[in-house]
């Protein structure tokens, strides 16, 4: 521990979704993180290490001078575990929790936090890692437990589940304190929504948004230029939509998808598939979280991401979320800073671990090391 907290390692930090939520507990100083995407890690470096001094902007196999820290955070790229993914036992991404693991025993943490989709709790990875933490282990001197938490327990805007496996070597850790319930309860919060987080927070979204581009800027990076950086009221920009689209948009009622489209606007392949994907070109509750958010949020087609302004709450707003209500949606503020395309700031929003549910887990870190 240094003098003004606890020592934090972030691997594959994307945007800094984890350490956001470390650093706003109070107890944490970030002195290194760990990311290959360049443009995500020049984000990172922009918001938790100006010099990008402490940021290996690569692959993790080629991280060796790592630091002795208190704590390793992490959660390994996810397509691999994903339902929406393949799901192939053989890829490569699947075994990035062996360098997790190789970097928590090199830096001797004495803690560490590894996050990933919900269904990474049902994969023979998780079984390798849990193996890993039993006697004769590579981790066999650290108790872990697994969480299951949904982002909107702990005040963030959206309906996202992920699988939190917490490895300690001096004592168990609890279960975070849950903050928010879908009905207020108790000492519990009703879940924040989308009017609240949009129209009433600390960071105002009008729906009436008419940009399309990123400002025109650049900064350097480890000797590279890159687009950056962006305040988030940058980032609320929309994209042009022909004619068909937005007439398709505006059949989408509040809370309900592409089976509100009549016959000849349904797309051909849809007119064969009248089951499942419910969510396809579906619109979001002004009065609930969001559903889960995604690297593709600005694509109606993709999910649930059209914004929920309809006819009846006033203007109709036929459009998919901007960055910006992505990003709020995902729990960062205006503090935040991005660096990088359109295409890579929605990939890194998309990847983030929320700031608020991350930062309810590093509760019970502190709480542990302050022992």
């Amino acid at each position: 521990m240094r003098g003004d907290g606890f020592t934090l390692l972030d691997l594959f930090a994307g945007c800094g979704g984890m350490t956001r939520g470390f650093l706003d507990q109070g107890s944490f100083t970030s002195v290194g993180a760990v990311e290959i995407d360049r443009a995500a890690a020049a984000t990172y470096a922009a918001n938790f290490d100006p010099t990008g001094e402490h940021t290996h902007a690569g692959d993790i196999a080629g991280y060796t001078d790592v630091p002795r820290v208190d704590v390793v955070i992490g959660g390994p790229p996810c397509q691999g575990f994903s339902a929406l993914g393949k799901r192939d036992p053989a890829d490569v991404r699947n075994q990035l929790w062996r360098e997790f693991v190789r970097v928590v025993r090199d830096s001797d943490a004495r803690m560490f936090v590894f996050e990933n989709v919900d269904r990474f709790a049902k994969t023979p990875e998780f079984q390798l890692l849990r193996q890993a933490a039993s006697e004769d282990g590579e981790l066999a001197d650290f108790d872990t437990r697994v969480f299951r938490l949904n982002a909107a327990d702990f005040g963030t805007p959206q309906k996202r589940i992920r699988t939190f496996v917490v490895g300690s070597r001096i004592g168990p850790v609890d279960e975070p304190r849950q903050t928010h319930a879908k009905a207020s309860i108790g000492d519990l919060e009703r879940w924040i929504d989308l009017r609240t987080s949009f129209l009433e927070g600390s960071v105002l979204l009008e729906p009436g948004v008419r940009e399309t581009w990123l400002p025109e800027s650049t900064v350097e990076f480890q000797g590279r230029a890159v687009p950056g950086t962006f305040k988030l009221r940058d980032l609320h920009i929309t994209r042009n939509y022909d004619m068909k689209s937005e007439t398709r948009y505006a059949h989408i009622r509040p809370g309900r998808g592409r089976f509100d489209l009549p016959e000849e606007l349904q797309y051909p392949c849809w007119r064969r598939h009248t089951r499942g994907a419910g969510d396809v070109l579906g619109r979001l509750e002004w009065d609930e979280p969001a559903v889960t958010i995604r690297t593709e949020f600005f694509r109606p087609e993709k999910g649930r991401f059209l914004h929920p302004q309809w006819a009846n709450g006033g203007e109709q707003v036929n459009r998919a979320l901007t960055h910006a209500e992505a990003a709020v949606v995902q729990g960062f503020d205006d503090r935040h800073l991005w660096c990088g395309s359109k295409a890579e700031i929605a990939r890194q929003i998309g990847n983030a671990v929320p700031p608020p549910l991350a930062r309810s887990v590093a509760d019970v870190v502190a709480a542990r090391l302050a022992v």
